[in-house]
């Protein structure tokens, strides 16, 4: 059990009346008591808590009904390493994102006129138009029975951290076409696990909701679909849009496989086979304003295991450090901080650094003060999670989103020119030398012209190349193999990064700058 529990990050679902070939036996009611009893005295030992997710008769030949269960074991996290997932809420403008994460999150219903989103809201103008156009972070925990924890017993963000074994982080993207590149940074640099396209009931797919499935899909991120709003109309629309969302999930772009969850059963079901497959395409059905089917995501969200297990986790811990900032702020009484994600390597408090690359390319020394994770200290920084840390003292106007923190040790490459093989997805006229696109790496984004295509004269919709791009204002700092996405107007592509031209320390060619 021991073992299960750390491949599956501490947690491990176990069936009990099922032999080990897999055929389904059952255990009478005193069997089933029995290993029960069992299995909690081993999850005791280990310091776990068990909850019985399901329950079914099985048909077999005696008279006795005889039953199988499927258990959720769940560790009480040592020195508070909680699991913790991300998600990106994706959907049409007013499909009812931020109420549906107000609702999860502050546990209580909305009612109806979008109350339950305005604990969300940065920016005075989201309140007034009741659009988000900023990116907000918003947690739900579930302790180790598997109840969930929210705002509405915990008051503050600590006290969820503290009661919790599961975190789950939701990241809250803007759903309005204005804000799409704010959007594609959410996707891009916040790394999430899993994607929550939510689609309103009553307008079906419109607007963003084409746009932000294929984002997902094009960054690879495991989705599923919550089909909210079910209270404003007749069950005939909200099965026609379930039925519109099932057809554009089995077109041959996306090939996936739709699952609609109508009972506890299926949610347990759904959450085990998401993880596998990502071809899976979960779908709710629900309201937030009359709560209806809300606890069946909950139950989702509960089982759901992390997608990386511990083995990788643990192979890019034992790399050298390297966090993206993807924020920066000043904070009064403790100066610079940075938010972002830690994708290698392993940071405690007053390790040194460096950050950069500066506009000249250069890298600046500086010491990392305290770290805090979902808003409440924490010493080590592992592999794959986000925090805020604080640089103390160190000059705001030397850093911008897109930089990177790393051990000196590492010697980064950084580059003002870089080749890409990338896919056009959409173009109204051809692209060719010498057009400007937006290009999003990781937490990187700026302006690149297009220096070359190489083997092609131009690129038209669907076609595949490989282009040399220069980025206009800043070098930046890349791996090959990262994914690019890139936009202008209405040009959109996708690709990774095959090859980088790193810039010479020693004699920078002042000819460049000039001409930049």
């Amino acid at each position: 059990m021991k073992w299960r529990l750390q491949e599956g990050r501490g947690e491990a679902v176990y069936q009990i009346g099922v032999e080990d070939n897999g055929m389904a036996v059952g255990l009478s009611e005193e069997e089933m008591r029995a290993s029960l009893r069992t299995l909690h005295r081993l999850a005791e030992k280990v310091g776990a808590d068990i909850t019985v997710l399901r329950e079914q008769e099985v048909e077999y030949d005696t008279e006795v009904p005889r039953k199988i269960a499927e258990v959720l074991v769940r560790k009480v996290p040592d020195d508070q390493q909680f699991l913790d997932l991300r998600v990106a809420v994706l959907g049409n403008v007013d499909s009812g994102k931020s109420t549906l994460l107000g609702v999860l999150t502050q546990g209580e219903l909305d009612n109806g006129r979008g109350r339950a989103r305005l604990n969300l809201f940065r920016h005075l103008h989201e309140i007034q138009t009741g659009r988000t156009s900023s990116i907000s972070f918003e947690i739900l925990g579930f302790n180790s029975k598997g109840e969930v924890v929210n705002y509405s017993e915990s008051r503050t963000a600590e006290e969820i951290c503290e009661s919790a074994s599961k975190m789950i982080t939701f990241i809250d993207l803007a759903g309005h076409h204005k804000y799409l590149k704010t959007t594609i940074f959410g996707l891009t640099s916040y790394c999430p696990d899993f994607a929550m396209l939510v689609v309103s009931a009553s307008t079906g797919i419109a607007g963003t909701t084409r746009e932000h499935l294929g984002l997902a899909m094009a960054l690879k991120v495991p989705i599923f679909i919550v089909v909210s709003k079910v209270d404003l109309c007749t069950r005939a629309t909200v099965e026609r849009t379930v039925r519109q969302l099932e057809r554009v999930l089995k077109q041959p772009g996306c090939n996936k496989v739709p699952m609609v969850v109508g009972n506890t059963d299926d949610a347990v079901i759904a959450a085990q086979q998401f993880a596998q497959s990502p071809n899976i395409t979960p779908i709710f059905t629900l309201s937030s304003v009359s709560g209806e089917s809300l606890d069946l995501l909950k139950v989702f969200f509960n089982i759901i295991p992390p997608l990386s297990n511990s083995k990788a986790q643990e192979e890019l811990m034992q790399q050298l450090t390297e966090f993206q900032v993807d924020e920066i702020y000043t904070v009064p009484e403790v100066g610079t901080v940075v938010g972002g994600t830690l994708y290698s390597g392993i940071c405690r408090e007053g390790d040194r650094l460096v950050v950069g690359p500066t506009d000249s390319g250069q890298f600046h020394e500086l010491t990392i003060g305290s770290i805090q994770r979902n808003r409440s200290a924490c010493r080590v920084l592992k592999a794959g999670q986000a925090a805020t840390l604080a640089l103390s003292d160190f000059d705001r106007s030397l850093l911008r989103k897109g930089m990177v923190m790393v051990s000196p040790e590492m010697e980064p490459t950084i580059c003002w020119k870089f080749e890409a093989e990338i896919v056009l997805l959409f173009h109204a006229k051809t692209f060719h030398k010498g057009f400007q696109v937006t290009v999003h790496i990781r937490n990187v984004r700026q302006t690149a012209t297009v220096e070359a295509v190489y083997g092609k004269e131009e690129l038209r919709t669907g076609e595949k190349a490989v282009v040399l791009f220069k980025f206009i204002k800043h070098p930046e700092y890349l791996k090959v193999g990262a994914k690019v996405l890139f936009r202008e107007g209405v040009t959109k592509g996708i690709g990774h990064v095959t090859k980088l031209q790193p810039i010479s320390d020693h004699h920078p060619s002042h000819s460049e700058n000039e001409d930049s």
